[in-house]
């Protein structure tokens, strides 16, 4: 009988490392290609909205991919559907890094739908194996994402001069910089093998997949859906295009990718700060206003005084971090079952995403029509304060109610 604690001990400590090892490869293969926008663009010969398009599709990805995700997670099983999603994270990899646009475009759609599933599955494996822990497991998992976000920005310029240095020829340096970034899944994936013989029966209710469009109509699951899209809207311009404006604001192309990189590692700092209390504060509509504000500051301090680049990313990164961490463990914390934080998860992240693919191709034009960041910026800015009135709203302490249909006949029945 003792036996079995130390075991089911184990089973529960490796799991969690494989969902850590998971979350690295959720950011890390969009956020490598922001420092080396200029470099593919330069050799392929992109227009600045098409270089916004390797930020949109994997975003394009997210949201047609995700409704799919609750679907195949009650076919498969959670974990056999994770493992495909990092088959995808691979492939895409590979398929990305041949060389040409035509590959890259490719391989960064098929990276989007790997991680589309994983994005929506990950909250329902966690309210179904750690219920009294979601929002300690969501800020680690956070947290390990910002780390492979930073690592990825950080090591971008780096990994393409030491490419440069061995004369690879086969490929170009800066896809040899985004190749290297299939470490992680591998790994993931080795890690994650021994779950696949724990294959998850579908529970009862993920049969029931249409008792949950009501969800659709609910304003709660609106306002954390509208909380999410912004932050994501938001977070991906800057992942798209920072280490862009910091170039046009003077700083050499390696200075921009580290202050890229802490930017990066500022989205996982929330996770360490939020960790020991998250769960203790029962009303996040404080918290949730704050990480908006300071958003807010970044944005402006970089629009204002862009000498200071490296402070501004820190507050936007840590603000835009934390706000993401509150939108993912809301959608675990509002909701009654696994399957409903599933079903809340995909349609946040459908919609959610959609909305934050229109963001770095949006940028990008208004930059070439204007030959100035300013205004784009400016827009940012506004686009943060509706998000810091979302995030108050969806913060609420309250559970989303299951909603029953309504019989069309049934008052004509009592009257009678």
């Amino acid at each position: 009988m003792t036996s079995a604690h130390p075991s089911r001990f184990a089973s529960t400590g490796f799991l969690l490392f494989g969902i850590l090892l998971i979350a690295i490869s959720l950011r890390s293969p969009i956020t490598g290609v922001g420092p080396l926008l200029d470099a593919i663009r330069a050799e392929l010969h992109l227009s600045a909205t098409q270089a916004g398009m390797l930020t949109t599709l994997p975003l394009l990805a997210f949201a047609f991919f995700s409704p799919v995700a609750s679907k195949l997670g009650g076919k498969l099983g959670l974990e056999q559907a994770l493992m495909l999603s990092l088959l995808f994270v691979v492939s895409g990899l590979c398929v990305r890094s041949f060389g040409s646009s035509s590959a890259l475009f490719l391989g960064t759609v098929i990276i989007g739908a790997g991680i589309a599933f994983a994005n929506v599955l990950l909250p329902s494996l966690i309210k179904r194996d750690f219920p009294t822990q979601i929002t300690t497991i969501t800020s680690i998992y956070v947290l390990m994402m910002g780390a492979g976000s930073a690592i990825s920005a950080s090591l971008a310029i780096p990994l393409t001069g030491f490419a440069e240095r061995l004369s690879i020829n086969v490929i170009p340096s800066w896809a040899v910089a985004l190749a290297s970034l299939v470490v992680f899944p591998i790994i993931a994936m080795l890690v994650w093998l021994p779950q696949l013989k724990n294959h998850t029966a579908p529970s009862k209710d993920t049969l029931q997949l249409e008792s949950h469009s009501y969800l659709w109509r609910n304003s709660s699951a609106w306002q954390i859906t509208l909380f999410l899209a912004l932050n994501s809207f938001l977070m991906y311009i800057f992942i798209s295009w920072l280490p862009t404006i910091l170039v046009d604001k003077g700083y050499s192309h390696h200075q921009a990718g580290v202050i890229h990189g802490v930017l990066q590692l500022f989205t996982a700092v929330p996770a360490l700060v939020l960790i020991p209390f998250m769960g203790r504060i029962k009303d996040k509509r404080l918290l949730s206003l704050a990480l908006t504000l300071m958003a807010f500051v970044g944005i402006i301090g970089l629009l204002l005084i862009p000498s200071q680049a490296m402070i501004w990313g820190m507050l936007f990164g840590f603000g835009a971090g934390g706000g993401f961490i509150v939108a993912l463990a809301l959608i675990s914390l509002r909701t009654s079952s696994a399957y409903q934080a599933a079903t809340l998860s995909g349609m946040a992240q459908f919609l959610g995403y959609l909305v934050a693919a229109t963001g770095p191709m949006i940028m990008g034009e208004i930059h070439e029509q204007t030959t100035s960041w300013q205004l784009p910026l400016m827009i940012c800015a506004l686009c943060s304060l509706f998000w810091g009135g979302f995030a108050w709203l969806a913060a609420k302490d309250e559970i989303i109610a299951v909603t029953k249909p309504t019989l069309i006949c049934q008052p004509q029945l009592d009257n009678n």
